[in-house]
């Protein structure tokens, strides 16, 4: 757990854009369920008035994080952006300057785990 990378990423739903949601995400958890063994958790969640979106990640290390961003940038960060406008992203864990670089074009802040364990 101590090289974990988490993030949370909130998001408002574009206007128009509901509808193409669902199949995004699919097609994203999918890629990335098939794709990236370092990635442990990702997970979507949608508001009652379906206008924000909030994903969960979690990454085995800083390698894994990367992969994904770069998977992401390659097959779906133009369908993203057009779908969810992000509004807080914070990052959790030993983020590196490569990571935190790719990061930074997103408005991501960073924070440091100081304490606490996982049962997982």
């Amino acid at each position: 757990m101590e090289d974990h990378i988490e993030w949370v990423l909130e998001m408002t739903i574009q206007d128009g854009m509901y509808d193409g949601v669902q199949p995004l995400i699919d097609e994203m958890v999918a890629a990335t369920q098939a794709n990236e063994p370092g990635a442990l958790v990702y997970d979507y969640h949608l508001t009652e008035d379906e206008t924000r979106c909030t994903v969960l990640e979690r990454y085995a290390d800083n390698d894994a994080a990367l992969l994904h961003l770069q998977n992401f940038g390659a097959h779906f960060a133009e369908r993203f952006l057009a779908t969810f406008a992000p509004e807080r992203f914070t990052v959790y864990g030993p983020s590196n300057d490569a990571l935190r670089g790719a990061l930074s074009g997103f408005g991501a802040t960073f924070d440091t785990r100081i304490g606490g364990f996982c049962r997982v």
